[in-house]
């Protein structure tokens, strides 16, 4: 059995996980609180563990399956996905400050959501929109009023 990079990817993925993992466990607690510094990453680590083992598995699986040959123009299709991921982010980014994260946020999921794969009819760009700001609502919800995380406020909106 020969691993790809997936395959090696997941285990570099893994063994850094499960080390942090276990590092986790030496951070104080605190007396007071009863979720202390090490609950949240615990669970992040634990994630990212178990995504790592199905990355593995799923690298087991395709040495063991004959891929088929990709079609002519994937390699351009892709590209240009990368690029057009990329662009999103980056106006993520640019915006967050100047809009604040809540309307940042909606455009975001709105835009990468449509460049991932575009809206071809009214009810498929409403879903759009309800994922977005459900995702920005929820979002702010957890963290800003459960967690009391101040979130980025935009300049020009002053929320």
């Amino acid at each position: 059995m020969r691993l790809g990079r997936d395959g090696i990817a997941g285990l570099i993925l893994l063994g850094s996980s499960l080390a942090l993992l276990g590092a986790s466990f030496d951070l104080p607690s605190l007396p007071l609180v009863p979720v202390g510094p090490g609950f949240y990453p615990r669970i992040v680590l634990s994630v990212l563990a178990a995504a790592s083992v199905v990355l593995v598995l799923q690298d087991i699986a395709r040495a063991h399956a004959a891929a088929p040959a990709a079609p002519a123009g994937a390699a351009r299709r892709v590209r240009v996905l990368v690029a057009g991921v990329f662009a999103v982010v980056g106006a993520y980014v640019f915006l967050m400050p100047l809009l604040g994260f809540r309307v940042a946020t909606v455009l975001f999921v709105g835009g990468l959501q449509a460049a991932l794969e575009w809206p071809r009819s009214t009810r498929q760009w409403t879903a759009l929109a309800v994922v977005a700001v459900a995702t920005s609502a929820v979002t702010y919800l957890v963290f800003e009023r459960y967690l009391l995380v101040l979130l980025p406020r935009g300049r020009w909106t002053g929320f």
